[in-house]
């Protein structure tokens, strides 16, 4: 009976190790967009849309300029892409977001932003703080599902968070 079970589990574990190498021979991500956003970002165009909101974002004559816009710029560089940027309002960047027109929303972004509900975000990567001497968690806003992407995403804000010191 023990001899049995042990086949058993040993067949289950080769299933599974045979799939795995199957799929990873297949050329598929995971985990996976269903949308294919970092695929059609690597080595193409970052999609950004960005709102005004004091040292992280600030319109400018030409592009905009602050905190988030250069951590973008490194995040498309990284990925061998262009950055078109879109400024907006939080409200019509969302709905970008939502039609697929947009890759990333960033403009000092906390995680109690009300757009859960129609926006992927990021994990808190930066920390701002706040006159009263409390503090606030900053995040991106992402196209829902779009798991790749925001998984590539985050590695990189939390890693420029800690080269910028604005890590939580």
């Amino acid at each position: 009976m023990r001899r049995t079970a042990m086949r058993r589990t040993l067949r289950a574990v080769t299933a599974a190790a045979v799939t795995v190498l199957m799929l990873s021979g297949c050329g598929i991500r995971i985990p996976s967009d269903p949308k294919g956003t970092l695929d059609a970002v690597e080595g193409g165009v970052l999609r950004a849309g960005v709102s005004p909101n004091g040292e992280w974002v600030r319109a400018g004559a030409d592009r905009p300029a602050g905190i988030e816009v250069e951590v973008l710029t490194e995040f498309a560089r990284s990925l061998g892409a262009e950055v078109e940027w879109t400024v907006g309002s939080e409200e019509s960047l969302v709905r970008g977001l939502e039609e697929g027109d947009l890759d990333v929303v960033a403009g000092g972004i906390t995680e109690q932003t009300p757009w859960t509900n129609k926006a992927g975000i990021t994990r808190p990567y930066a920390e701002a703080p706040l006159d009263d001497g409390s503090s606030v968690k900053i995040v991106m806003l992402v196209p829902l599902g779009e798991n790749a992407f925001v998984s590539r995403l985050e590695t990189f804000l939390v890693d420029e968070a800690e080269t910028r010191g604005i890590a939580p």
